[in-house]
């Protein structure tokens, strides 16, 4: 063994990569995953369900209350004049049996807070079913 320069001609370094152990490491590595593959691949057979979206049925019961851009407010497409005007006719359709279905449309643009209020309004009334109509995402998109 030398250190230093040596008086002969080996006056060049050794620029190559010794790949004996990288090959080890690779051959230890596929060794442990050929074992654990079958592992990983067993799983216990179950049934799961299967549920389709049906679409809403708009029956004659269910009420539909539109909020424009504006905050205009509209129970089955006829303008309510204000928020007690709505909340006296939701109040009137909480006692009814089985209580009906409220709908609420609310215009992409509208600002939240009308729509909260609308909502605010259906909880005070005592309406128990109340659910938001908007349009499904564009097919492949």
């Amino acid at each position: 063994m030398t250190f230093g320069p040596s008086g002969g001609d080996d006056d060049q370094m050794m620029s190559t990569i010794n790949t004996t152990p990288l090959v080890d490491i690779m051959l230890v590595l596929l060794i442990i995953f050929l074992i654990t593959i079958p592992v990983v691949t067993h799983t216990v057979p179950v049934n799961l369900p299967q549920e389709v979206n049906q679409p809403t049925q708009t029956k004659p019961q269910n009420i539909t209350i539109a909020i424009d851009r504006d905050g205009g407010v509209f129970w089955n497409e006829e303008r309510v004049a204000d928020k007690q005007a709505l909340l006296a006719r939701l109040k009137a359709a909480a006692v009814l049996t089985p209580q009906p279905e409220v709908h609420i449309r609310g215009d992409q643009d509208a600002r939240y807070d009308h729509v909260g209020r609308v909502v605010t309004a259906c909880q005070r009334a005592g309406i128990t079913k109340l659910g938001f109509i908007t349009e499904p995402p564009a097919r492949g998109g």
